[in-house]
């Protein structure tokens, strides 16, 4: 018969395993399923890359809405799918999580068009910018889930103060008014003083090699330029979309990460279809700020219902089930002040119209023709 110490250890580690057991059992999300959802999203960019983008040109306002809609499809099949899967409250978390990142993604398009505009990207070379910059965004997403939900998870203090800067952010977004000048990116600024570059443009081509040594290109600088600028929109985005999906779920990772990525698949063809016609959406920013704030509100009331000492205050049982705000009905108020936006934007439309075209005027088309070389980013 082993020493009590040993049978103790053996006795805790067969508890250890039993509990490990126990909790991938419960859980309906495995590694599989990760990695499964990873290899369908290098595929369907792989695809896009090489089959259905292969050729540099510029889409037509047919072929944005067709591959809009494609996008959208898409999403909503695996909607359909998680609805089978993970049942109806993951499905309305993940169709109002994805609704949240496409609207916050509106301001992405915005933004974008700024920056084309101001280096002279010409039209059919913007694709393989925002390619690239996609692939790097789904990256920085999954690393703004996985750090996000872990603190949630750890440290359910930080509800409140995720809460806050939205409420913070979207106030901002009402009542700001920033213009956006690309030129002052610290980003920019740093790599065009550790990295060698040229001024000359060079077809769709990040780098060239000139006098035996290896440059970037200006289409490259731009890369830069809205990778950090997503990098930007991601603090904001992932916590928005952390409220809308229940923390204590199994599948809280899984739902965040698949809607945000589904949105931004999405975004280039969202920005060919809309960048020439935002100005068309004046009060976009205010139904953005609504949606930021509601999600803000709600994540705090959230994380104050569950609190003891709060709630002998107020009166109210700490240890209740399910939500202040159900999911159901936070689709339909995100669904709500978003159209209310758009639908007060269209009724109401500007008198001038301050932004053109996605890539700038008339002259960048000109430009696109020059030899390289001829024209500087």
């Amino acid at each position: 018969m082993p020493p009590l110490s040993e049978t103790f250890v053996f006795a805790q580690m067969a508890d250890l395993a039993n509990v490990a057991e126990m909790a991938t059992q419960a859980s309906p999300i495995h590694l599989g399923h990760w990695l499964a959802f990873a290899a369908f999203v290098v595929v369907m960019l792989t695809l896009d890359l090489t089959v259905f983008h292969r050729k540099a040109h510029e889409p037509s306002l047919r072929e944005s809405a067709f591959w809009t809609c494609f996008w959208a499809a898409l999403a909503a099949s695996f909607n359909i799918f998680v609805w089978r899967w993970l049942g109806g409250r993951a499905a309305i978390e993940f169709l109002t999580g994805y609704l949240v990142e496409w609207s916050l993604s509106m301001d992405n398009v915005f933004v974008f068009a700024v920056v084309f505009g101001y280096f002279k990207v010409p039209l059919k070379y913007q694709y393989r910018v925002l390619f690239w910059g996609i692939l790097g965004a789904v990256l920085m997403r999954l690393l703004f889930v996985l750090l996000g939900t872990e603190a949630i998870e750890r440290w359910n203090w930080v509800m409140p103060f995720f809460g806050a800067f939205l409420i913070y952010t979207g106030i901002k977004l009402a009542f700001g008014n920033e213009e956006v000048d690309p030129g002052e990116s610290f980003l920019l600024k740093l790599v065009r003083r550790v990295v060698p570059s040229t001024p000359h443009q060079d077809g769709d081509r990040f780098f060239v090699r000139e006098s035996g040594r290896l440059l970037a290109t200006p289409l490259f600088l731009v890369l830069l330029v809205v990778e950090g600028t997503d990098l930007l929109f991601a603090v904001d985005s992932v916590p928005a979309i952390l409220g809308v999906v229940d923390q204590h779920a199994d599948y809280f990772r899984f739902i965040v990460f698949t809607s945000n990525v589904f949105a931004i698949l999405g975004l280039r063809a969202l920005y060919f279809l809309l960048a020439g016609v935002m100005d068309l959406f004046r009060f976009l920013n205010y139904g953005l700020s609504a949606v930021l704030v509601f999600v803000g509100a709600k994540m705090i009331a959230e994380w104050a219902r569950h609190q003891e000492w709060l709630a002998k205050f107020g009166g109210w049982d700490a240890h209740g089930e399910g939500h202040l705000v159900p999911p159901w009905l936070s689709l339909l108020i995100v669904v709500g002040l978003i159209g209310a936006s758009v639908a007060a934007s269209l009724a109401l439309p500007s008198e001038s119209n301050e932004h053109g075209k996605p890539g700038g005027d008339d002259k960048f088309a000109a430009d696109d023709d020059q030899p390289p070389g001829g024209r500087q980013g």
